[in-house]
């Protein structure tokens, strides 16, 4: 416990005065099963120890240690920990969801790399590979040994994947590939990626180790957002592939489009655990910090920016609930997560910017976590769909007809 926080405990033990933790409010831990609550607590320990210490300087030099997180979160089954077999923990959806909100209230990025390992490229595997395939790569993906990434968007394609550029065409029994992917999570350092590609048969997805000759990934510098993240261009330039490097059963755009339904499932948690952490620096900032002779913590106008914080991370919290529980039943519908993404990611960037209201001009230091998460949620309110495409999922579903490109 920091000096700060130390005598903001002791000042307030002595008003007599009670705080209660944001996500406390209404008492939702009572809604979650002990394994979950379990789960829980093993990722925030791990978020404690191997993340909150340096995350701050990862994110100043632009880089993290990808590799060695991805070996201690396989240790602890984090690794498409929803998936079954293979060596994946056959979880349950809320638990990962519980997950992805403790891993982003490290750094978005962290959480990126979970999600692009499990939701996005053993995801894509495990649903639409042969049994070759999953028993080859996904055993080694769980484990952290081998990452993996998801190439789909493109430099000129990223709200319209239908209009995808990159090409595959047979030549004997073999695939040739040509095109490139831009803003890859993970790309730089994968051994493995799954690419999404036009064929004369419609889009279709194959296994591409980045070893292959022809494959060359770059990493993208000077981003302001995830900077604990590595992110990459991906060019194909003739690589030839054998006939089983092909998902056989991934045909059409919906099979990439129902992996970013996976991995958008994740983020409507993953965003509740950067307001979150927002909000308890702001709280503990909001109680030590004195001005005019008191806490600003005790200045209505302040009181008044918490609450309506705190109640907006609830209702987060209740909806990414539901999405789970709907997910651990099998019914979860693609545009129920767009509501969650949507509603879940926009309510955090306001918390995250509403924050550093409350810090003043420490808002801006490395200190504290608000403005780097802020910045993070921006990458966040983009990825895996933005919002204006959310909001056309939603508004398709609610209308019958489809709004996009018009």
């Amino acid at each position: 416990m920091s000096e700060r926080s130390a005598g903001t405990s002791e000042r307030i033990a002595r008003t007599g005065q009670d705080r209660t933790a944001p996500l406390d409010l209404l008492d939702l831990d009572g809604s979650l099963a002990e394994e979950d609550r379990q789960i829980r607590a093993v990722v925030a320990g791990l978020v404690t120890t191997r993340v909150r210490p340096y995350v701050a300087r990862w994110y100043e030099l632009g880089e993290a240690p990808i590799r060695d997180l991805a070996v201690e979160f396989g240790r602890v089954g984090l690794l498409g920990m929803h998936l079954t077999g293979y060596g994946c923990a056959g979880a349950s959806a809320v638990a990962y969801g519980l997950a992805c909100l403790e891993l982003e209230a490290g750094d978005s990025g962290v959480r990126s790399l979970v999600s692009v390992q499990g939701s996005l490229a053993m995801y894509a595997i495990w649903r639409y590979g042969s049994e070759e395939q999953k028993q080859h790569w996904l055993p080694s993906m769980a484990s952290g040994e081998t990452i993996g990434c998801f190439g789909l968007t493109e430099p000129d394609h990223g709200s319209d994947p239908a209009s995808m550029a990159t090409r595959a065409r047979r030549d004997g029994t073999d695939w040739v590939l040509d095109g490139g992917k831009m803003w890859i999570t993970n790309a730089p350092v994968a051994d493995v990626a799954v690419i999404w590609a036009r064929t004369d048969g419609g889009v279709r997805g194959f296994v591409v180790p980045m070893g292959t000759p022809g494959v060359t990934a770059r990493e993208i510098r000077h981003k302001m957002s995830l900077r604990a993240s590595s992110t990459g261009e991906i060019v194909l330039d003739e690589v030839r592939l054998p006939a089983d490097a092909l998902l056989p059963t991934a045909t059409g755009l919906k099979a990439p489009l129902s992996c970013l339904t996976e991995a958008r499932y994740g983020i409507v948690w993953g965003a509740l655990g950067a307001a979150r952490d927002c909000l308890h620096t702001a709280l503990d900032y909001a109680t030590g910090r004195e001005q005019f002779g008191r806490p600003i913590a005790g200045f209505q106008l302040t009181q008044a920016k918490l609450a309506d914080m705190a109640v907006e991370l609830q209702k987060g919290y209740l909806l990414a609930l539901h999405l789970g529980r709907l997910a651990d039943a099998g019914t979860l519908r693609p545009e129920q997560v767009s509501v969650g993404k949507l509603n879940n990611v926009r309510e955090a960037i306001e918390i995250a910017r509403q924050c550093r209201t409350i810090l003043g001009a420490n808002g801006i230091s490395g200190e504290y976590p608000v403005l780097r998460h802020a910045n993070n949620l921006e990458s966040v309110l983009t990825y895996e769909g933005t919002s204006e495409i959310h909001q056309l999922v939603i508004g398709q579903r609610l209308t019958g007809l489809a709004a996009f490109g018009g």
